[in-house]
């Protein structure tokens, strides 16, 4: 069955928009973790889905989800 989308097409006129979740490999070797970001995911404009864009396929490990710091708080935190 198909749906009708109701929201007007901005196909021409994308905004920028910060994801609001990045996705990381999470890999695990003895007790320590290794987290590489491997791409972000954005909320629908409709809020009933995700789109998910990964720069890399990870084999093995987990993909976790998380939101993104503040700069701030980077900062605060003494990361980069």
């Amino acid at each position: 069955m198909a749906r009708n989308n109701t929201q007007p097409s901005q196909e021409h006129s994308r905004e920028f928009r910060a994801p609001e979740f990045l996705a990381w490999h999470v890999t695990q070797k003895g007790e320590k973790s290794y987290w590489n970001k491997v791409g972000a995911a954005w909320v629908h404009r409709d809020e009933k889905g995700y789109t998910l864009q990964l720069e890399s396929l990870p084999v093995g490990g987990r993909i976790v989800l998380r939101q993104p710091l503040d700069d701030a708080d980077d900062n605060a935190a003494g990361r980069s």
